[in-house]
């Protein structure tokens, strides 16, 4: 979702490039209007990879993860795709031999743990306590050590978690976000699998991408060596993304929402960090959210409600 809304951005701000995008063979297709070249495939598959990067000059967005909840139920896959990905990619920027711009997508997920109970900035210690986090967090020190290798160029975002998606609940822990304006829209009744009241950082989807978008400009140096950022972040509940929902929109129109707390789930949410400091993203200029009704109004008009 955020490589195709980031590759609408592109083919309007950079028309004169040309835009590649991989996916796994089961993914929706790409909308015809992005003009892109579309490969399918492994991320681990060297060959595709030679094949993605084969421009004299190439500027990489790496989103390929298997994400939070997914990457707690199956290690092994987490580990496949997440890290040995990383790793492939790495490699494919090393033939390649000219030092392409990598923008990586981390998490908020690399902080856990008591360390993540207070404030947490762009160079706090990586505390990850889940797996998912863990692999973010190797990846995030092999681009960096990458990097002063000459390899690539590599600019590590740590975005929170990203609402609303569209589309169907996945196997996040973070899903729930989502779904608590999605899924009332949709009139589709849905249950929470954590309490109204639980704080957590996230970052609207039109925010995320301007950010990703940014990076790719920006001198990577900018960002120290260990080439990592926090995404600006808005600390928010659940209870008040649904408040400002049935502020925009007639209740008597949504489907209702109800909770029932899973202990795992909530247990994850709960180790992310709310304390969450941006001061080199505020530096770079990256973009921010303002508010919770700022994100659903953002989603409203994505729908055209």
């Amino acid at each position: 979702m955020l490589g195709t809304e980031l590759a609408r951005v592109l083919r309007r701000t950079r028309p004169q490039d040309e835009l590649v995008l991989l996916d796994v063979p089961a993914a929706l297709a790409p909308p015809d209007d992005l003009d892109a070249t579309v490969l399918r495939g492994d991320i681990r598959d060297s060959a595709l990879l030679s094949e993605a990067l084969a421009a004299p000059e190439v500027a990489v967005v790496h989103l390929a993860s298997i994400v939070s909840g997914g990457a707690e139920r199956d290690f092994d896959a987490a580990l496949a795709v997440n890290l040995d990905g990383g790793r492939a990619l790495v490699d494919a920027c090393r033939a390649h031999g000219g030092a392409p711009r990598l923008v990586f997508t981390s998490s908020l997920a690399v902080f856990g743990g008591e360390l993540a109970l207070g404030p947490v900035g762009d160079d706090t210690r990586l505390t990850p306590s889940t797996t998912y986090g863990a692999t973010k967090a190797m990846l995030e020190l092999l681009f960096a050590d990458a990097t002063r290798k000459g390899y690539l160029d590599a600019r590590s975002g740590r975005p929170p978690t990203v609402i609303v998606r569209p589309g169907a609940p996945n196997a996040a822990a973070s899903s729930f976000a989502s779904a608590v304006v999605r899924e009332p829209l949709a009139e589709r009744p849905t249950t929470l699998p954590v309490s109204l009241d639980v704080p957590a950082v996230v970052i609207g989807v039109d925010t995320v991408v301007g950010c990703l978008a940014k990076l790719l400009e920006i001198d990577g140096d900018a960002l120290g060596s260990s080439r990592t950022v926090n995404l600006p972040g808005l600390v928010t509940t659940s209870g008040e993304l649904l408040d400002a929902l049935h502020a925009l929109v007639d209740p008597a129109t949504l489907a209702p929402v109800t909770v029932e707390v899973d202990p795992a789930v909530e247990a994850i949410v709960r180790s992310w960090p709310t304390g969450w400091s941006t001061e080199r993203a505020e530096a770079v200029g990256l973009p921010r959210d303002v508010d919770a009704a700022g994100i659903v109004r953002a989603y409203l008009a994505r729908i055209g409600r």
